[in-house]
């Protein structure tokens, strides 16, 4: 299938490591022009010159931390200054840590606000205008399967990702005339740094290991395994194409079927 992408400008936010840059990558393979950005770290080059040497398209990259309102926003607006215009973009920031709700304290809740949520309205503000113009744009917020069904220990993950959702299917209303669409895709345990670090910090308050926290985890998956970042990466990819384009606000759970909701 031709997803239409060749030549399209996908912006794609986290994209240094994990399911971001499996994201990059995948999109990338269609023939899509990919701007990544990441904290200013060893993994950002280095992954713009494998999705480069293994795709042959064009990559920029630019340091960035989301979770600062001004370095959201110049991600997207030097990406978009760089390839003249944006099709695709893909919103992506770290989640916040593993804590109950006693051990947050205000400075937590208004990082995890900035980190999920604030970063998402920053950078989507930033490209709108632009899609609008040209009558055509995807967008879509990378969130997790807790905001259909909040996972223990993760009470500021779960409030500020489904803040996420509520904003994504509000928007997706105002856009739709323009031929823009606004999806979310929730992710549930798929083997990236995030999920290992997890076990490791669940592992440490039970008194187990972390191998064992993930065999757990993935007996409570009816497909029996954990997911992988490629296969998160092609549900991604299809919601960017040009296929896609009758499928806006929705948030599409990639769980193995471990979310037992209905809708």
């Amino acid at each position: 299938m031709d997803l239409g992408l060749k030549g399209k400008v996908a912006l794609i936010a986290g994209g240094s490591q994990g399911l971001g840059r499996a994201v990059a990558m995948e999109i990338a393979r269609e023939g899509a022009k990919v701007a990544i950005c990441a904290l200013d770290d060893p993994n950002l080059p280095e992954a713009a010159q494998i999705i480069k040497k293994q795709t042959g398209v064009d990559i920029f990259t630019i340091p960035a931390d989301v979770s600062k309102e001004e370095e959201a926003r110049k991600f997207v607006k030097k990406s978009i200054e760089h390839y003249g215009t944006v099709d695709i973009l893909v919103n992506n920031a770290g989640g916040p840590p593993s804590m109950t709700f006693l051990e947050i304290d205000d400075n937590l809740w208004h990082q995890g606000f900035r980190l999920n949520l604030m970063s998402t309205i920053v950078m989507t503000r930033e490209a709108v205008p632009v899609m609008k113009a040209k009558r055509w744009g995807r967008i879509i917020n990378m969130t997790s399967i807790a905001v259909k069904q909040p996972i223990d220990g993760l009470i500021l993950s779960n409030t500020v990702r489904s803040g996420v959702i509520g904003f994504a299917k509000s928007l997706s209303n105002e856009l739709a005339p323009f031929n823009i669409t606004v999806n979310s895709v929730c992710p549930g345990y798929t083997m990236t740094d995030r999920v290992r670090n997890l076990s490791k910090v669940v592992a440490q308050k039970q008194g187990t290991t972390p191998e064992a926290v993930i065999q757990k985890w993935t007996s409570e998956i009816p497909m029996g395994r954990i997911g992988t970042p490629e296969e998160f990466a092609a549900l991604v990819t299809f919601l960017a194409s040009v296929q896609a384009g009758y499928i806006t606000g929705a948030a599409i759970q990639i769980d193995g079927g471990w979310y037992k909701g209905v809708m």
